[in-house]
Parts: structure tokens; sequence; C-alpha cells
């Protein structure tokens, strides 16, 4: 078929923007934000007037933050090799730094510089603030905003996590709305801004041979699994405070699950996107702490800034019922965890065993993946019939790598769902109500939470984790 392009819904073009990075100096802004932002810029997807604003704590020049930007990109970016002098250089001039940190008694210097950034721009600007920020700094910057008047024709966008518990969440949340409105808020989750996950609306509502097949009368299971190899040296603070089912399965796996099991929407417009994951987030049941595994890989407590007695989870996995009308009785099996053996991100819809001629067989034999990682792929596994003389069955699987689709070029989460905030498009980015279910949801387990289970560095985590699936195993470990 010829490419067709399906609208969303209205759209704001590209307005001038001021675009005020705080913790620009951070690890965060450095490995993700900086890189998104430029590759944005090449790829003309910026708007046509626009200044970037970092902020920190330091009294950087202009100068001095750009050569920061600068091996920013080297390091996390397109490479030195690939930078092009004169893009840089466009680029390059649009940077500012606003120094003196920033709270709600002294704005420092970033009044001044925005000031002066808006006004080279020109009418109608809009600020868009980018919080890469330690999460306990949101309410100070938050409060901050509201007393120096930024938040006028303004956009807030936050980092996860957007709490740590429903009371957390609640708290912060009631700040933010004390001075802001909702459809000015983006919460960021990086999972949905995956080309996959974004394919998961597509793959479905575009295709009626799954979407037939795309409920509990064909799907016996689904798993989300997203293993980890890599450790927690570089941040570990901050996961031994967090750990892994708060870092993954409450935050981002959680809104996969919603994205797998929301009901149609009324249209694929932004709010009509967010109110289908809303509604399905509301009928996830909480979580039995007894169907819920821990883990802790052998060494951890070895690493530099972790006690001798930390009992973090650096492993989770958890059995998630949804209660609709779609879903009622198919479990959701969820797991993530470092220093895994696989670092696939993958969505299993396991089909229900076949009744018929060919007597049984392997319960997880057919199954349709998508798989998270990268550009993403699509795999149909089937049971196919061995070339040769006798009926001898074997799992074959069909794949399709999106990043092979012919007429473009997947876009990294982070300049998606960039983009997305300088048009206004708040399709993928978490909403209140959703996070709230999302806590509540998440509440029994850190209440109870259950003792973490030793593993293997390397290896696939405790047997345990293993028993949730029913037998059939996670399909991570099938290759």
């Amino acid at each position: 078929m010829p490419q067709q392009t399906i609208s969303s819904g209205p759209q704001q073009a590209p307005t001038p923007t001021v675009f005020v990075l705080f913790g620009a100096t951070g690890d965060l802004s450095r490995r993700m934000v900086l890189p998104a932002f430029y590759d944005l810029f090449c790829r003309g997807l910026t708007p046509p007037e626009w200044v970037l604003v970092g902020n920190g704590r330091g009294a950087d020049a202009d100068q001095d933050f750009a050569e920061r930007v600068r091996a920013s990109l080297e390091e996390f970016g397109p490479g030195s090799d690939k930078i092009d002098d004169k893009q840089w250089k466009d680029f390059s001039d649009r940077l500012r730094f606003a120094g003196g940190g920033f709270d709600e008694t002294d704005p420092g210097s970033l009044l001044d510089v925005i000031g002066e950034a808006a006004d080279g721009i020109g009418d109608g600007a809009q600020y868009v603030h980018y919080l890469a920020v330690p999460p306990v700094a949101f309410g100070e910057v938050v409060a901050g905003l509201a007393a120096h008047d930024l938040l006028k024709n303004a956009k807030v966008v936050f980092e996860k996590p957007y709490g740590t518990s429903l009371q957390s969440f609640t708290e912060l949340d009631e700040q933010v709305h004390s001075v802001m409105k909702e459809e000015q808020v983006f919460r960021i989750d990086h999972f949905l801004g995956k080309e996959a996950t974004q394919n998961l609306h597509v793959l479905r509502f575009g295709n009626a041979m799954i979407n037939k097949i795309w409920s509990a009368d064909a799907v016996a299971q689904v798993q989300i699994d997203a293993p980890e190899p890599l450790d927690v040296a570089q941040r570990a603070e901050f996961y031994d405070a967090t750990g892994a089912f708060k870092d993954m399965i409450a935050t981002h796996l959680f809104q996969v699950a919603a994205e797998v099991a929301m009901d149609p929407p009324a249209s694929i417009a932004p709010d009509d996107l967010q109110d289908a994951r809303e509604q399905v987030l509301a009928a996830f049941r909480p979580l039995d702490p007894s169907e819920v595994v821990f883990g802790q890989f052998d060494g951890y407590t070895d690493i530099d800034k972790i006690t001798d007695d930390s009992t973090t989870d650096t492993l989770a996995a958890v059995r998630l019922w949804v209660d609709t009308d779609r879903w009622r009785g198919v479990p959701f099996v969820l797991r993530s965890g470092k220093r895994m053996a696989g670092d696939d991100q993958l969505v299993s819809l396991i089909m229900r065993e076949t009744q018929g001629p060919l007597g049984d067989l392997d319960d997880a034999a057919a199954r349709l993946e998508i798989s998270l990682k990268g550009s993403g792929s699509i795999a149909v596994a089937l049971i196919m019939k061995r070339p040769g003389p006798d009926l001898t069955l074997r799992e074959e699987r069909i794949d399709l790598s999106l990043g092979e689709v012919s007429g473009g070029e997947a876009l990294d989460p982070y300049v998606a769902l960039i983009h997305d905030v300088l048009l206004g498009d708040r399709s993928l980015f978490t909403s209140s109500a959703g996070l709230a279910d999302a806590w509540r949801v998440a509440e029994p387990v850190l209440a109870d939470p259950p003792e973490p289970l030793p593993y293997e560095p390397d290896g696939w985590g405790p047997k345990q984790a293993e028993a949730l699936t029913d037998g059939l195993g996670w399909m991570t470990e099938r290759e």
C-alpha cells in the first residue's frame, strides 16, 4: 500500500522556544537530554527560533557551557567525527548559561538570561522548563518557578521517578497542581517514547487479524521482561535508595502493561490515548506480595557506596491482574533486573493451547513477540512442519525489524519525547490519574516488600521468579 500519514489531531506548530534545562551540567543532561536536543536540531525538528539556557550552581560562561555540551555530544551523541562544523556553530550560538543556582528566594542569573533570550527570539515565545535534577529537588524548582512568575505560557518536564510511593506522589502532585494546570505537565517515561511501544497502537488497530486475538479469548499469558546485564556502579546511591521494583516495574513496565491492556481509544488524539491508558490502569488489581519475587545479585553489597546490610532489590518480578472484560483471568508477568544474562526488552503474548488432531503441543510455542530494544522488532512464533517425510513439528519464528521498515528513520525515545513537548503533544506522557493508580497498585508491595533472594550475576535470577510464569518460563530465555 502507498505510504499514509495519520493525524493524531490538531497540534501546535513549533513556536519560538526558550528551553531552560535545570541540572544542565549533571549526568542526565550530559547523557540524554543534550544529545537528544542536538539530534532534533540536526533533523530540522526544532522551532525556527529557539535558545537553550542551561542552569546550574556554577558560574560557567556561555562558551564554557558550549564546550561542556560539545563534550557530551562527542561521548554520548554522534561522536566528534560526525559533528558538522557549520551545524555545531549554528547550534552553539543558541546556547546560554545561567549560573548561581535557582530556588524560591534566589533565582541566580536565570531571570536576566531568559529575559534576554526571549527578547532575542521575538514575541510569543513559549518556555519549556526541563527538570533534569534529582527528584528530591522537584518541589524546590516548582516553588521557584511559581515565585518568579515563570509558569505563564510554559511547559514543565519532569523526569522519573515522579514520587516513590502513593503518599509522596500525592504530595508532589498537589504542589504541582497548585501552581500549574495538568496540560502544562509532561512526566517523561522513555519506554513510552520507544518506536516499538508506539507501534503497539498500529499493530493492534491497523491489523484486524491481530486485533481479533488481542484478548483473553486467545491469550493465555502476557510477559513483559526487561533484563539488563549492567550493574549499578555508576549510580549506586540512587539505585540503593530505589531498587528494581520502583525503578522499573512500578514505573516503566506498568506503563507498557497499560499500553498492551488498554481497550481501543476513541481516536489516537493525545487525550484519547491518555484516557485509554488511565482507564486500564484503574483496572489493575493491587499487587499481592505473595505473587512478587525480589532478588539481589551476589556481590551487590561489595559495590562502593552500598552498605554491607543493604536489602535493596536488584531484580523484581510480579504477577499482575487486569480486571477488565478483555483481560480478566490472564496473568501479566513483569520482570526486570540487573546483572542478568540478556538485554532484550520483550513483550510476549503467549497464545492458548490449541485443541485439535495434532495432540499436545508446547504451551508457549505459538506467540506474538514485540521487542522494545533499539528500533524494535515484531516476531511471530508458529508451529510448522519440518520439511521431510515425517510429520515432525517445530517452532519457527518470522521476524520483522522495525528499523528496516522503509521510508523513515527511528527516533531515539528522548528525541521523540522532547519533540512532542515542543509541539504540546502529551499522548506519550504519563498522566496524574494514571500515576496515582500505578502507585496504588504498587502500595501493598512497598508496605510489605519480600526479602530479596540471592542470584548469580550473569544468570537469569532466582528460580522463584520463573515460578510466576506458571511453568511456561520466560520467553527471553528461549533463544
